[in-house]
């Protein structure tokens, strides 16, 4: 074992020697595979942070994985009570130990502002929500516990209606009237960046106060033979966040054991909705990453050429050393290993050149921003297997390399070597 370790650190030491003596022309095939290398390893590395930037773009629409949506009607069209809904959902969450949980009212409401009165679209939630479907605040702060118990509703708006009433400072507790039944001041506490351009007002509101702003559905036959109707306010749908791996028995658990809480007639449905629920395991990336990939095997194969040109015409004039180190006693499988460690020593130098500009690149503040569209609050950090994939790539083009070096010093005969 000892004698192993001996002879390949030595065949280091040796072909590190050759690639410092024969540095320049080394270093010229070299710059292609650590530019090669480089693309590689930041084609994965930007990959992963677009494919952060669209998982939480999907889990603020459809939650994180896993997102069960629940949803219970009577089935001759009559109302469940509030209580009773909240209570069956409750204990539900407490026999399955669910920490995530929040209600979602739909719906809109009459908002007064300083150019006239306009319908905006309103979402009741529980604290919650924010986290389950990663709602980003860029100014304030989201629903805490505290705000449940204020006597004016906490309202979390987007930046299409902070724009609207002028953008104040949220120091100063700004506040916009709701119309309704009965006017009620809302205190803004948050902002929430806007999705795309031109977007409409919206708010968030909790789900208490939402339904206490809007009138209770009711329904209302369509006449004889005719199905009924909704007026009033939307029920809530309840959302739970559950480890992916128990959704399919939570799906079951949480249908079964609502429905039977609320009693004979009761239709309760529960579904899965985050995106990973449907994604189909492809990426959204793959022919842009073959592309460039393909690029950059196109050039790693070119600088293995000129690689195997340099070590051939280095060989040449290391013909009569070869023979007097066979002379000595040097076995054909050091040689070859020695020949071929030079290529691969150098190639795994422009390796790790390349993968440190891969980094430099990928981390860069300016690259994450631009590649994330401000859409990533968590940047994955830089994957592993990025940098593991480059090197891997270099080791490989240096080993090819020195193949056909290595063959071609193994067949050199040890007296005409002596001779050359």
């Amino acid at each position: 074992m000892k004698r192993f370790l001996s002879n390949l650190v030595g065949s280091f030491v040796e072909a590190w020697q050759e690639v410092r003596i024969h540095r320049t022309r080394v270093m010229l095939s070299l710059v292609g595979v650590a530019v090669a290398v480089c693309a590689i390893t930041t084609v994965v590395g930007l990959g992963a942070v677009a494919g952060q930037a669209i998982q939480e773009q999907n889990e603020t629409f459809g939650g994180r994985p896993a997102n069960l949506s629940l949803t219970a009607s009577m089935g001759d069209g009559s109302q469940l009570a509030p209580e009773t809904m909240q209570g069956a959902w409750n204990t539900a969450l407490e026999r399955y130990d669910i920490t995530y949980s929040t209600r979602v009212v739909s719906g809109s409401l009459l908002v007064q502002f300083a150019d006239g009165a306009a319908n905006v679209t309103t979402t009741g939630v529980d604290p919650s929500y924010g986290t389950m479907h990663r709602v980003r605040v860029i100014d304030g702060t989201w629903f805490t516990t505290a705000d449940t118990e204020r006597l004016a509703p906490a309202a979390i708006v987007n930046e299409a209606f902070y724009d609207r009433i002028g953008r104040p400072d949220l120091a100063t507790h700004p506040t916009a009237m709701v119309l309704g039944q009965q006017n009620t001041t809302a205190v803004i506490t948050g902002v929430t960046p806007s999705r795309w351009e031109g977007e409409e007002p919206s708010m968030f509101l909790l789900a208490d106060a939402m339904q206490s702003l809007t009138p209770p559905p009711t329904s209302v036959p369509a006449g004889p033979g005719g199905a009924s109707y909704q007026m009033g306010g939307q029920p809530p749908m309840y959302e739970a966040w559950v480890p992916p791996e128990l959704a399919t028995e939570l799906t079951t658990a949480l249908q079964r054991d609502v429905a039977a809480a609320l009693g004979d007639g009761a239709n309760v449905s529960v579904n899965r909705q985050d995106y990973a629920a449907f994604n189909d395991g492809q990426d959204p990336f793959l022919p842009i990453k073959l592309m460039v990939g393909g690029v950059a095997v196109l050039v790693l194969l070119l600088g293995a050429l000129g690689l195997v040109n340099i070590a051939l015409v280095t060989l040449k004039q290391r013909i009569r050393e070869i023979g007097i180190r066979r002379s000595f006693g040097a076995t054909a499988g050091r040689v070859f290993f020695s020949v071929m460690m030079e290529s691969v020593v150098a190639t795994v130098v422009a390796g790790v050149v390349g993968v440190i500009g891969a980094i430099l690149i990928v981390k860069n503040p300016l690259v994450e921003q631009l590649i994330g569209q401000g859409m990533v609050s968590d940047f994955p950090p830089f994957p592993v297997e990025a940098a593991v994939l480059g090197m891997v790539a270099a080791t490989f083009v240096g080993a090819l390399a020195g193949l056909l070096p290595a063959l071609v010093a193994v067949r050199v005969k040890v007296i005409d070597a002596i001779r050359y």
